[in-house]
């Protein structure tokens, strides 16, 4: 099956740089060179991930990675944030707008199609099938069809419009309710030993997850906070 790839990058070698290594790997790629081009692009090309500067023209990475987020799009895409500077601040920012991953310059080719690769594959496990419904007081989900529902009332559903992260995201919390779980915990469950960059990556979709399945996301009451350890899934079992 070949990737889409949308590489967002307004100095002319360093996208074509991106390119090359990556078609050389059999990755379907596509340039654009600023923000506004890139949101164009985003429909057309429907891409499983969007290679994204930080530093852009006109509409700036950060501001673009919030807008794609934002978007109803046939597909998700994974997003990798490119930053010249390295600075803490760079990274946690952009993790915290929506990235799965950074990648600061200067990288090397085998870094580049490494952390590419990792990002990926997990939407290639996200398709796995389990035959499996779970079921809580609150939420209905399906293994199978990947299909995630919140019980309003006794009589009405709500479907869930999840991404394939955020539904293995919930569908592991849900399997054990009331265990802690740490931040490298989920993430060996999730993507195993295909993770690559900062753990705190885990908050950033916790925190997406609440907004689509609590009631209020600042005050949550089923993934709740275990200070200093992690995340815990609270609910009553069917």
């Amino acid at each position: 099956m070949i990737m889409n790839i949308l590489i967002v990058e307004d100095e002319f070698e360093i996208a074509q740089l991106i390119r090359q290594t990556l078609e050389n790997e059999s990755f379907n790629c596509h340039i654009v060179f600023d923000g506004l081009s890139a949101l164009e692009m985003l429909g057309q090309l429907n891409p499983d991930l969007v290679i994204l500067d930080i530093m852009l023209p006109g509409l700036d990475g950060l501001e673009l990675c919030t807008r794609i987020r934002g978007k109803s799009l046939t597909k998700d895409p994974y997003i990798l944030m490119l930053t010249a500077r390295g600075e803490e601040i760079d990274r946690v920012i952009g993790l915290s707008t929506g990235a799965d991953d950074y990648l600061v310059k200067p990288f090397s080719p085998r870094e580049l199609v490494a952390r590419t690769r990792a990002l990926l594959r997990r939407s290639l496990r996200h398709g796995s099938s389990s035959n499996q419904i779970l079921q809580t007081q609150h939420f209905s989900l399906d293994l199978d069809q990947h299909l995630a529902n919140r019980k309003l009332d006794e009589a009405q559903l709500e479907s869930l419009d999840l991404t394939g992260l955020e539904f293995n995201l919930l569908s592991t919390l849900m399997s054990y309710p009331g265990r802690v779980w740490t931040r490298n915990q989920l993430i060996d469950k999730l993507w195993g030993n295909d993770f690559y960059g900062d753990d705190r990556v885990v908050d950033t979709h916790i925190r997406r997850l609440r907004k689509k399945i609590e009631p209020d996301a600042a005050n949550p009451i089923f993934i709740k906070t275990v200070t200093g350890l992690g995340y815990k899934f609270e609910d009553e079992p069917v």
